[in-house]
């Protein structure tokens, strides 16, 4: 009973701090993640050299990380298990209504997105030959906090790195076992191996991974997915009802219920999306960009993509099958159960190997969020190959044997503290993101296409932007 009680309490506050935030960098930005998400597409384009004219460092050794990559790092972190499993595991705890609060909770938090990953930017530092930054940094450098720095880097890299490694390998098993009867055991040591083999090759080898990864598995399970509605397009309508009317308890009768609704969808949506977590400024600040609002408004797209796009399909699939009604189906089952009533045996396949890319995709995303965070807080490649060994190897193994309530309950506590973390640093230097992205629309309206930013323009923190020309 304490457990719960706690539970429901840390989960209360969380959900009031992310939706106080969303609404309150939704109305300081005036809706940067509506009116501006056509230059969100353009951006994407953007080449890797675009802008490195104002970077504080020309070594033509440098290699550069694209606004692209950097986006397919980003989303490979956020389109996992949360827009599979996550998304059925809400719906069957919470209803059908889960999903609009998951819609909600995107179109709120991509404004908090674009805070977080523009400081991110803002803030990063030279590190060999690529970027590095994320909350830690900018904690140190604009909140000149070392303390909460280093609690933000531990906490980052035991969530990211460590547990939710964990549910991502539990889900690929989980799945493949539906689908073919493969033991956990083999599966977990085949993940293992590979992940090492990655994640011993850097940033790079991450953003070449999965600017190829994401790309062919959002566009196929969107497809498949498109496919399923068309073919049940007079369920669509009754689906849509069923989402609103449980939303607001329509259908409950009783607040528990409503409570239990809202909080399902927020939970899981903010794990599938990670929106304030402080995770996706970590890869933001390796992009080379001429002006730190770009990689904002890129992170920001992600987070649409992630929950209005791929969490949907996986939500309409399920709603249309009617599966979600059986108590026995819960996560990556109920999933794949939902496909195979559609498209016959070829469903829990078809999401087995959709779940191997999207998760293990994940797997090497969550890593670098850790590997960013240990080389904060060390130099040491001890350190550095332990926590490699451990997250790519050890862990991955842990979540192939443990069970599904174990890693998501771990998944949901490490959550709580770094976003508690995190969003205390976004909302005191969230002030220099509006200085910055005024500066941006100012220099757009005069028909600059590419805007520059010079740290000259804050003048109060310039000599903590090392990247930055004046």
């Amino acid at each position: 009973m304490i457990t719960t009680i706690n539970d429901a309490l840390w989960s209360y506050v969380l959900i009031g701090a992310l939706v106080a935030c969303g609404i309150w960098f939704t109305l300081k930005t005036k809706g940067v993640q509506f009116r501006m998400i056509g230059e969100m597409f353009r951006l994407l384009t953007d080449s890797a050299t675009i802008g490195t004219d104002n970077q504080a460092d020309n070594d033509t050794h440098h290699k550069h990380i694209s606004s692209f990559q950097a986006f397919a790092v980003s989303v490979a972190t956020r389109v996992g298990t949360g827009n599979l499993a996550g998304v059925a595991t809400a719906i069957a705890v919470g209803g059908p209504g889960a999903v609009f609060w998951m819609w909600i909770i995107a179109l709120l938090g991509s404004a908090t997105a674009f805070v977080e990953s523009t400081l991110g930017q803002l803030f990063k530092q030279r590190h060999k030959d690529s970027f590095i930054g994320g909350p830690a940094y900018y904690i140190l450098k604009g909140l000149r906090c070392r303390w909460m720095a280093y609690l933000f880097a531990v906490l980052i890299t035991i969530t990211f790195g460590l547990s939710y490694n964990s549910i991502q390998s539990n889900t690929i098993c989980g799945a493949m076992q539906e689908a073919f009867g493969w033991n956990p055991l083999v599966v977990g040591i085949c993940l293992s191996v590979l992940a090492l083999a990655i994640v011993f090759g850097g940033i790079h080898r991450i953003a070449n991974v999965s600017s190829v990864l994401v790309p062919i598995m959002a566009i196929g399970y969107f497809l498949l997915v498109v496919v399923i509605v068309v073919m049940n397009i007079e369920h669509v309508p009754h689906v849509l009802k069923v989402i609103l009317t449980d939303a607001f308890g329509v259908q409950q009768g009783a607040g528990g219920a409503l409570g239990a609704t809202i909080m399902n969808g927020v939970k899981r949506g903010l794990f599938s999306n990670e929106a304030g977590e402080g995770s996706a400024p970590n890869v933001a600040a390796t992009a080379t960009v001429s002006h730190p609002v770009k990689q904002g408004l890129i992170q920001a797209l992600g987070v649409f993509t992630d929950t209005l796009l791929v969490c949907s399909c996986t939500a309409f699939v399920i709603l249309i099958s009617g599966l979600y009604e059986v108590p026995a189906l819960n996560g990556i089952t109920l999933t794949q159960a939902a496909l195979k009533s559609e498209i016959g045996s070829l469903g829990p396949v078809f999401i087995a190997v959709a779940i191997l890319l999207f998760a293990f995709s994940s797997i090497i995303g969550n890593y670098y969020y850790g590997e960013a965070n240990i080389r904060f807080m060390t130099q040491s490649k001890v350190v550095l190959t332990l926590y490699r060994i451990f997250s790519a190897g050890v862990v991955v193994m842990f979540g192939a044997l443990a069970s599904l309530e174990l890693v998501w309950n771990l998944g949901d506590l490490c959550m709580a503290l770094l976003t508690a973390c995190n969003l205390v640093a976004i909302v005191v230097l969230g002030k220099y993101v509006f200085r910055l992205l005024d500066d941006y629309r100012q220099q757009k309206h005069n028909g600059i296409r590419e805007p520059v930013f010079h740290k000259s323009l804050l003048p109060e923190i310039e000599s903590e932007l090392e990247c930055w020309s004046t």
